[in-house]
C-alpha cells in the first residue's frame, strides 16, 4: 500500500516585501528629521512635511507644517518657511521670510529677503538681500537687486533689476519673440509703473520713471520719464445721452 504523499513544506511569504520602499523612505525621513532637529532647526509637525536627505537647515530656522524641502535645499538661520512652500535645490539665506505657498526651484534667496505668498521662482532666479517678491509674482532666470521690490502680479523673465528699483503691479517683461529669449535691464532706483510691458531687448536707466500702462520698446536713459500710451479722450455727458437714447428706444 502506497503511503500518502507528504505536503510540500510551505515557503514563508514575505508580506512586507512590497512595503519595503515605503518603510525605507519612512526610516530615512525619521533619520533626517532627527538630524535637523539636533542641529537646532525648529520643525513644527515635521511628520506632515517632506525633507530630502541632503537638506540643510540652520539653527533657529522655523519650518511650518506641510512644507516640502527637496534636493540640496538649504535654509539659513532664523528664516521662516511657512506652510505650503515647495523648494527644490534652493539656497535660502538668513532671516528670510517665505510666506505661504511659494514654489521655488534652482534659485538663490539672500539674507532678509521677503517672498510670497503664492510666488513662483523658476530656475536661475536670484533675489538679493532685503528684496521683496510679493504675491503672484513669477521670476525666471532673473535677478532682483538688493532692496528692490516686485510687489504683485508681475512677470520677470531674463531680467536684471537694480538695487532699490520698484516694479509695479502687473508689469511684464516680454522676453520671448516666438523664437528667442531676450534680456531686460532695469537700473538701480528705477520706477516701473503698474501695468507696463517692457518689450525685450530693452534697458531702463538708473533712476528712470516709466508711466503706468506704458509699452516700452526703446532704451530709456537714466533719470528720464518714459510714457508709451495713447492719450485719454473724455466726452462730457456722453454716458447720460446714451442712457437717454436707450430709454427712448425701449419705450417706443
Amino acid at each position: 500500500m502506497s503511503t500518502p504523499s507528504q505536503p510540500a513544506e510551505s515557503q514563508p511569504t514575505d508580506f512586507l516585501s512590497p512595503l519595503q520602499p515605503i518603510l525605507q523612505q519612512h526610516a530615512q525621513q525619521a533619520h533626517t528629521i532627527a538630524r535637523l532637529q539636533a542641529a537646532g532647526a525648529i520643525l513644527l509637525r515635521p511628520e506632515s512635511s517632506v525633507f530630502s536627505p541632503d537638506v540643510q537647515i540652520a539653527a533657529g530656522a522655523v519650518i511650518e507644517p506641510g512644507v516640502q524641502l527637496l534636493g540640496s535645499t538649504s535654509i539659513g538661520a532664523r528664516s521662516l518657511v511657512r506652510s505650503g512652500c515647495v523648494l527644490e535645490n534652493v539656497i535660502v539665506g538668513e532671516c528670510v521670510l517665505l510666506r505661504n505657498h511659494c514654489v521655488i526651484s534652482d534659485s538663490t534667496i539672500a539674507d532678509a529677503a521677503t517672498i510670497g505668498p503664492f510666488v513662483h521662482l523658476r530656475p536661475g532666479s536670484q533675489v538679493d538681500a532685503e528684496a521683496h517678491v510679493g504675491n503672484f509674482v513669477e521670476m525666471k532666470k532673473s535677478r532682483l537687486g538688493p532692496g528692490a521690490k516686485a510687489g504683485h502680479l508681475s512677470y520677470l523673465g531674463d531680467a536684471t533689476v537694480g538695487a532699490g528699483a520698484n516694479i509695479g503691479a502687473g508689469v511684464i517683461t516680454c522676453n520671448y519673440d516666438g523664437e528667442r529669449k531676450h534680456p531686460t535691464t532695469i537700473g538701480a532706483g528705477a520706477f516701473v509703473g503698474s501695468d507696463s510691458t517692457l518689450v525685450a531687448p530693452v534697458s531702463i536707466g538708473d533712476g528712470a520713471y516709466i508711466g503706468a500702462g506704458s509699452c516700452i520698446t526703446r532704451e530709456v536713459p537714466a533719470d528720464a520719464l518714459a510714457v508709451g500710451r495713447s492719450h485719454q479722450v473724455t466726452k462730457p455727458e456722453w454716458a447720460a445721452r446714451r442712457r437717454q437714447k436707450q430709454s427712448k428706444s425701449c419705450s417706443s
